[in-house]
C-alpha cells in the first residue's frame, strides 16, 4: 500500500524511543530500503551507518531473507508455542547449539533482546530456588553496561550511563564493580580485577549471577575492554560458584570480528542472550541458551521454568533467522568486517587530532568517536542526513556499525560525514 506519511499525525500521537512527546525529536519519513540505504519519502537516499540498530547485518530488502519469510508465511505465519512445535523452530535451535560454545545445550525463544535478559535473570533465580539457596537473589555486573529496557534489565544497566536513573528508587537493588579500564588487545589490570573479587567475596553468598557484556560495552559507552579482563571473570564465577551471564545482544553474529565477543577470551558463559542480528534485522527474534547444569537444576523436582511468550518462536522469525545465519555461513563476513574494522581504522584517525574529540575507537564492524561535550541529536540529524547519511549519536558519542555489506565508497561517506561534523562548530 502506498500511504502518505502524516508527520503532524506522527508529532502529536506516536511516540518515538528515548523522547519527549512534549519536545518530540524531527522524524524523516522512509518509504523504502534497499541494500544499505534508506529512501526519504522526498526521494532522499541516505547511506544507513546504524544497520537498524546493529541488526541488519545483510543490508535491507535481501533476497534470501525475503524469500524465506515468503515460503514459511505460505505455510504459517504463527501458532502458540505452548504444547506445539514446527520444523523453523527446531531446525534454528540445531544450529544454535552447533555455533554457540558446547556447553551451551538448550534454548529458549523470545521475543526481544530485553526479554532474553529477563529470561536469562529468572533462569538464574530459579536455579538457586531450586538449589535451596533463596538467598542468592543478587546479580553483579560491572558500571557502564547496558542490557535492555525492561525491569529486570534495567536494574543491571549503569545507574546514569544505562539511562534508568529516574527508577533507581523502585528497581532491585544490585551489585556493581567498577567499569574496566583495561583496553581491548591488553591483559587486564590487576585493580579492576580486584574489584570484582571483593565484592564476591563480600557478597558471595547472596549473588546469582554476573551478568556482562563479553568485550563490548554497548549503549552504555561503546567501550571496548581487555578479552583477559572478561577470562578472569570467568575464573572468578567459576570460584565462587556463580553463574556467568553473557549478554551478546548486540555483539553476536560477527559485529565484534568473532562470531561471539565471548571467543575472543576462549570462554564460554553458562547463559548467553542472543538477538538484533539474529534474524538479520528482519523480524524481532531473541535467543537464551543455557548449559545443561542450569537446564537441570531448574527442572528437578519437578521444577518448571515459569516464562512463555506470546509470540515465542514465531515461525516467521525463525525461518528469517536460520536463513540470515545460513548467509552468514555461506558468505565470507570474517574478512568483510575485518575489511570495515580495517577502513575505519584509517578514515576516522583524523578525528584524534581534532580538539573537541576525547577518543577514537574502532574494533570489527564498530567505529566510535566521543565527543568532548555531548551532541545536540536534532542538530546532528539534521547535519547528517544534509549529507546523505544516517547516523545517529547519543550523549557524546558518535559511532557507526553499519551492514557487513557496505562497500569501501558508501563507508567513506559515512567516515566523512563523521569526521566533518568533529570539526564542525560547538553549537553541533
Amino acid at each position: 500500500m502506498d500511504w502518505m506519511i502524516d508527520l503532524e499525525f506522527d508529532r502529536r500521537h506516536l511516540w518515538h524511543p528515548y523522547t519527549s512527546m512534549d519536545r518530540p525529536l524531527p522524524v524523516y519519513p522512509v518509504t523504502r530500503a534497499n541494500g544499505v540505504r534508506l529512501t526519504l519519502e522526498n526521494g532522499t537516499e541516505l547511506v544507513d551507518g546504524m544497520a537498524s540498530w546493529w541488526s541488519v547485518i545483510h543490508g535491507y530488502n535481501h533476497p534470501r531473507l525475503n524469500a524465506a519469510v515468503t515460503s514459511q508465511l505460505g505455510n504459517m505465519a504463527h501458532v502458540m508455542f505452548g504444547g506445539l512445535t514446527h520444523a523453523p523452530a527446531v531446525e534454528l535451535a540445531r544450529k544454535l547449539v552447533a555455533l554457540t560454545p558446547a556447553p551451551l545445550q538448550k534454548v529458549f525463544l523470545s521475543d526481544s533482546g530485553s526479554v532474553a535478559v529477563e529470561v536469562a535473570i529468572k533462569m538464574t533465580l530459579q536455579y538457586w530456588q531450586n538449589q535451596n539457596e533463596p538467598a542468592r537473589h543478587k546479580l553483579l555486573t560491572i558500571r557502564k553496561g547496558y542490557h535492555g529496557d525492561t525491569f529486570a534489565a534495567m536494574a543491571v544497566c549503569d545507574p546514569v550511563t544505562g539511562m534508568h536513573e529516574n527508577f533507581s528508587g523502585i528497581l532491585q537493588q544490585h551489585y556493581f564493580a567498577e567499569a574496566p579500564r583495561c583496553r581491548f588487545g591488553g591483559s587486564a589490570h590487576a585493580d579492576d580485577v580486584e574489584n570484582m573479587r571483593s565484592l564476591l567475596e563480600a557478597h558471595g553468598d547472596e549473588i546469582a549471577a554476573v551478568i556482562l557484556e563479553p568485550v563490548v560495552q554497548g549503549a552504555g559507552r561503546m567501550y571496548f575492554y581487555s578479552a583477559d579482563y572478561l577470562g578472569q571473570v570467568r575464573k572468578l564465577c567459576d570460584e565462587f560458584g556463580v553463574l556467568l551471564i553473557a549478554d551478546e545482544i548486540a555483539t553476536g553474529f560477527g559485529r565484534s570480528g568473532k562470531l561471539f565477543a565471548c571467543e575472543h577470551a576462549g570462554i564460554s558463559p553458562d547463559i548467553l542472550c542472543l538477538g538484533k542480528a539474529l534474524t538479520g534485522g528482519y523480524m524481532t527474534l531473541a535467543a537464551t541458551l543455557c548449559t545443561d547444569r542450569v537446564a537441570e537444576g531448574i527442572s528437578r523436582n519437578r521444577g518448571v521454568f515459569m516464562h512463555g511468550p506470546t509470540f515465542m518462536a514465531n515461525p516467521l522469525a525463525c525461518a528469517c533467522a536460520l536463513a540470515s545465519i545460513d548467509l552468514l555461513e555461506d558468505g565470507d563476513w570474517r574478512s568483510r568486517v575485518a575489511a570495515i574494522e580495517a577502513q575505519l581504522s584509517r578514515e576516522l584517525a583524523p578525528c584524534r587530532d581534532l580538539d573537541s574529540v576525547e577518543e577514537v575507537r574502532v574494533l570489527g564492524a564498530i567505529g566510535v568517536v566521543e565527543m568532548k561535550a555531548a551532541v545536540d541529536m536534532a542538530k546532528a540529524q539534521a547535519f547528517f542526513v544534509d549529507r546523505g547519511v544516517w547516523i545517529r549519536p547519543f550523549g557524546r558519542l558518535t559511532y557507526i556499525m553499519p551492514p557487513y555489506v557496505i562497500d569501501a565508497a558508501d563507508l567513506a561517506a559515512l567516515t566523512e560525514a563523521i569526521i566533518a561534523f568533529a570539526a564542525g562548530p560547538a553549537s553541533l
